[in-house]
């Protein structure tokens, strides 16, 4: 059994701009999983960088309100709510209330930086 504590986790600054804490790596954790899990965190006013990612991803809304894009489309988010984002589309999040935006994010097969790439 691993059990982690989210608050023991050093947060990090992904590459997208998120700040992130990652809860589950197959290679970093030892575990035998198809996908990673990760907490981002957007402050308000605050978006993640336009970016692509070679693995499908999901994002879980914790709490808070973002406009997601991606690809051509673009749609309000909240706590509950669910976004599936195909692999290679575009896409990034913009925290739209004053509150902080936290949602889980779900990436399948595992997130390697070299799959990620951040367009400017």
């Amino acid at each position: 059994m691993l059990v982690k504590d989210v608050a023991t986790i050093d947060p990090i600054e992904a590459g997208d701009g998120t700040e992130l804490r990652e809860i589950l790596h197959p290679i970093r954790d030892g575990v035998h999983l198809g996908y990673s899990l990760a907490l981002a965190l957007l402050h308000p006013g605050e978006a993640s960088r336009r970016h692509k990612l070679a693995a499908s991803e999901v994002y879980y809304v914790l709490y808070g309100t973002g406009l997601m894009h991606v690809g051509d489309e673009s749609e309000t988010v909240e706590a509950g709510q669910t976004v599936y984002i195909p692999a290679g589309e575009v896409q990034w999040i913009k925290n739209e209330a004053g509150v902080d935006l936290a949602f889980l994010c779900i990436v399948d097969p595992p997130w390697r930086s070299e799959d990620e790439e951040v367009i400017e």
